[in-house]
Formats: C-alpha cells, structure tokens, sequence
C-alpha cells in the first residue's frame, strides 16, 4: 500500500505465531545471551520463574509479523524510527503472539515519498499486551 491508502486510524491484525524454548534460546544465545534467556536453571529461580524471550526478540517477531501482512509490499523504502518502546510483559515458551498495527500518522514529503506512523502492539494468546512500539517508514505516496 502507498502512503495515500493508508489512513489514520485504520487498523490491522496479523495471523499469530507460537515461539518454543528452543527458538527462544537460539535467539538469545546469538543477540541476547542473559541468563533469564539461555539459563534454564538461572532463570527458575528469577524473577520470572522460568525461560523468557528477550524483549529484542519479541520486537522482530512482532515487526515480522507485520512485514508478513504484506501491506507495505514494494512501497515501503526504509525504516526511519523506532519510538516509546515499551516491553510490557514477560513471553514465556509456548505463548502465541499476534501484532494489532494501527496508522498513527501520515506526511507527504515534498518528492513522490512520505512517512508513515505506526503503533505496533503486540499480544498473547490471553489478548494481553506484551509488546508496543511506535514505528516510522519512509514509504512511496
């Protein structure tokens, strides 16, 4: 979709994913190596009694998921902000997240192009909300 067939407010919902111990660890290993990511035994006797995915993860999960949606497809030209960022609960293995994508802002810039503002919101399968971050994308108007 081009920047003009956006319009503020509108809403989208992605399909859900399920994410597993061992993707979860994989990640952390390589982006996030905390204990309460790739230490089963550490991360028991935590705050969280148990395995979590790093909030890094849960931020590409949710990004992927709206990337899969396919709503910027060609036109979108690059990232150009991530804003108020925010990891509001704990995702442990075997939670299923989906993204709520909502069109926060739209600005023509003076050549064929403009910014896009999104609110990107992510939650479990008991529809509470883990994840939300506000993201901006140069896109073809």
């Amino acid at each position: 979709m081009k920047l003009n067939e956006f319009t503020i407010g509108q809403e989208f919902k992605t399909k859900s994913i399920e994410l597993t111990k061992e993707t979860i660890m994989k990640f952390a290993e390589e982006y996030d190596p905390q204990y309460m990511h790739v230490d089963e035994e550490r991360a028991k006797q935590g705050r969280f009694n148990g395995i979590i995915a790093s909030g890094i993860h849960t931020l590409a999960i949710s990004f992927k998921l709206w990337i899969e949606e396919g709503k910027h497809g060609e036109d979108i030209i690059a990232g150009t902000e991530l804003n108020h960022v925010k990891f509001l609960k704990p995702v442990y293995p075997g939670d299923s997240l989906y993204a709520v994508v909502k069109v926060l802002n739209k600005k023509a810039n003076k050549s064929e192009t403009g910014i896009l503002t999104l609110l990107l919101s992510s939650y479990n399968e008991k529809d509470e909300k883990v994840f939300e971050g506000e993201l901006s994308a140069l896109v073809k108007r």
